[in-house]
């Protein structure tokens, strides 16, 4: 039994330690860990201003949530992790948030153009609309003897059809294609075209024709939007801030460790052990769920760090009451566990539900520090309650007459 425990602990440690050896490179990298936010990496914040038609009708909430699928759609397509957009139905307003964009002028053209294709004769009349555009992809075209960088078109069927219809009718003559208002092309029609492909030319570069194909590829607004509001985050302001708030999380996770260190001795290196798991657990499940990381969410990592620490306390004051009533380590240990668990259990079930509150009726910014809460609420009772038990049981289980001393208790034999 004495042997089992001792491998039991040993296996924990080197299991622990390699988890954490081989965590910090993928939580840590920059691409592909856990991403960061706005306030964090740096980025745009915008608030879109949906503005009535020009014959007066209202802008209703069917057309906010058209217009938030398109600008989801167009974000996608500028290549940007995990962006936070939210509808104000009220104020008819879109607030887009988009961490470690470069060039914030250019998502702004791209988010906020209406972006309604169409072909017309020259008379100014509609021949074919973007409704029947099923793709639109950037590319350069070699067949005039240099690169022209193009966006190359593709038909619906029914699209492809009318093309056909209009192409045939017009051999000889000019077809506008125009964005919203704006003619980008006016080619006179060679010969009909009749595979339900075409392409649109004279872009400066094949990223600019890229912006115009996510423009097209996603549809026309259904309404026009105004810039209300455009702040800018810069890069250094976000590592400064993160470099703040880890350096913050570092010294307060120092003081903890301490503090169980000094207080509890060898119950405290147990706590200070499972603090480290519980640090696993948390950033493995923000990083398998794909949060953002914010400064709120650091806020609440810190927070339920405090409160896993906490939920240790309970525990020994508790185990430290029985040994004080004469129990041994073993029935001390398995009563304190037992008898606190209802206080820990009750405490943080209460905060759980305030999270969930939290992450199903607050913004953006409050939801990432709601769900940071969650899981390590979850975490903590994991650790505090389960694992915790386990490592004290299995220390208790190699040496039963361990001084009483090592537990913070004095005076006791």
């Amino acid at each position: 039994m004495k042997r089992g425990n001792i491998l039991k602990l040993v296996i924990t440690v080197i299991l622990v330690a390699a988890a954490v050896f081989f965590s910090i490179q993928p939580l840590t990298n920059p691409t592909k860990g856990i991403p960061l936010g706005l306030d964090l990496r740096g980025g745009v914040h915008l608030v879109l201003q949906a503005e009535p038609g020009k014959d007066g009708a209202p802008v209703t909430d069917d057309d906010m949530a058209k217009a938030k699928a398109i600008i989801e759609q167009r974000v996608n397509g500028l290549g940007v992790a995990e962006p936070i957009i939210q509808v104000d139905n009220l104020r008819k307003r879109i607030i887009v948030e988009l961490a470690g964009v470069t060039d914030p002028d250019k998502a702004v053209n791209t988010l906020k153009t209406t972006a309604k294709l169409t072909f017309r004769d020259a008379q100014g009349n509609i021949l074919l609309d973007g409704s029947q555009l099923k793709d639109a992809k950037a590319g350069v075209d070699n067949s005039a003897g240099k690169a022209d960088y193009v966006v190359q078109l593709t038909f619906t069927t029914q699209g492809a059809d009318q093309f056909a219809k209009i192409t045939t009718e017009n051999v000889g003559k000019k077809i506008g294609i125009f964005l919203d208002e704006n003619m980008i092309q006016n080619p006179t029609v060679s010969t009909p075209i009749v595979n339900g492909q075409g392409q649109i030319t004279g872009y400066s570069s094949l990223d600019e024709a890229a912006q115009y194909a996510v423009m097209l590829r996603s549809g026309a607004l259904p309404v026009s939007l105004s810039i209300a509001e455009k702040r800018q985050v810069g890069a250094l302001l976000g590592v400064d801030s993160l470099k703040k708030s880890l350096n913050a999380s570092m010294y307060a996770v120092i003081f903890i460790f301490l503090f169980m260190l000094v207080l509890y001795r060898l119950p405290g290196i147990v706590a200070n052990f499972a603090l480290v798991v519980f640090g696993l657990i948390v950033l493995w499940a923000l990083y398998a769920i794909g949060t953002v990381l914010t400064l709120p969410g650091i806020a609440g990592f810190v927070l339920t760090l405090g409160m896993a620490v906490d939920l240790n306390i309970i525990i020994y004051e508790r185990i430290k009451e029985e040994i004080k009533l004469g129990k041994s380590l073993r029935a001390a240990v398995d009563a304190g566990f037992s008898r606190a668990f209802i206080a820990v259990f009750d405490s943080n079930i209460t905060t759980l539900f305030a999270g969930a509150a939290l992450f199903l009726l607050g913004s953006s910014s409050i939801k990432g520090f709601a769900l940071t809460l969650i899981i390590g609420i979850i975490a903590s009772l994991f650790t505090g309650v389960t694992f915790t038990r386990w490592i004290m049981r299995w220390i208790v289980g190699v040496n039963p007459r361990l001084s009483k001393s090592l537990f913070g208790v004095k005076g006791v034999k």
